[in-house]
């Protein structure tokens, strides 16, 4: 699948299939801002906490990180200015636009408890991850692993009998999530979760690979970026390991395609299992 033929699947989706009556929230403006300094070549560290200034919880969020016992800094941060200082550019951006986009998308049923927490871990994960391999963007990992499954929220606030669904399909052995998701409704997360991306117009890169998460026959499909199957094997390896330390023993997907994750992104399964432990500190440290 090309990226041109994602891109007319999305479109026609949002106009004339089973999409078109979800309300996807806007993006939100200071999200808009602060992807548009994050876009220069140089980002400017004082505009960054110009933005995060902006509203007072969020820069409330920042300061809250930068203090917290996993940076452990001789002198707290007193000010917007010092926490960006302190976290450096990419990690205030990566902390800015998990804050904005939790508020955008609200969460109040309890079959997505901890949604956000689980997000924000496998972010974490995928940046790390990205790291490793040096030919794939951190910062474009990272957002991705945040906009993986934000359609599930999205699907239950505007799909009648979304959650019965979404019950069926945690439950279900005989076939995958999306398959079930398709069957009731015709659509499922990874494309309503593209849409998001891609309306937010986020990296176009981010809502391919979102779209496709789940399909793991992309590995063999040269028309897919490069980039496109890189973030998909890597939110894959990034689940296994945020479920790890949540302590959720079955992962039907691991189970069949890790191998293919990690054989694709070109590491040893004993390098991802020594992941757990760098990055435990991580995952404990998150709080949404």
């Amino acid at each position: 699948m090309k990226v041109a033929d994602i891109d007319r699947e999305l479109e026609q989706a949002r106009t004339q299939g089973p999409v078109r009556d979800i309300v996807i929230p806007p993006c939100p403006e200071l999200l808009t801002a602060l992807r548009k300094e994050v876009q220069k070549a140089d980002p400017d560290p004082t505009e960054i906490a110009n933005i995060a200034a902006s509203d007072v919880a969020m820069a409330a969020s920042l300061i809250r990180v930068a203090n917290s016992p996993m940076y452990a800094r001789s002198r707290p941060a007193s000010t917007v200015g010092e926490a960006v200082a302190m976290l450096g550019v990419a990690q205030s951006i990566a902390i800015l636009t998990g804050f904005l986009t939790r508020n955008a998308i609200r969460i109040q049923s309890p079959l997505l408890e901890h949604f956000w927490e689980t997000s924000t871990r496998r972010a974490i994960a995928m940046g790390f991850i990205a790291k490793q391999l040096y030919d794939t963007d951190a910062d474009i990992a990272h957002t991705c692993g945040l906009f993986c499954h934000v359609g599930l929220p999205i699907m239950l606030q505007g799909v009648k009998g979304y959650s019965g669904t979404l019950t069926e399909a945690l439950a279900r052995k005989d076939r995958s999530f999306t398959q079930t998701e398709n069957a009731a409704h015709r659509t499922d997360h990874a494309v309503v979760g593209a849409i998001v991306a891609k309306t937010w117009r986020l990296p176009s890169i981010i809502s391919v690979a979102v779209r496709l998460h789940h399909d793991f026959t992309i590995f063999a499909d040269e028309q897919v970026p490069h980039e496109a199957r890189t973030l998909v094997a890597i939110a894959l390896i990034a689940e296994y390991l945020v479920a790890r330390h949540e302590g959720i023993e079955e992962h039907k997907e691991w189970a069949k395609h890790g191998s293919a994750c990690v054989a694709y992104i070109n590491v040893g399964e004993g390098e991802v299992e020594s992941w757990v432990d760098t990055l435990y500190p991580l995952f404990e440290s998150v709080v949404v």
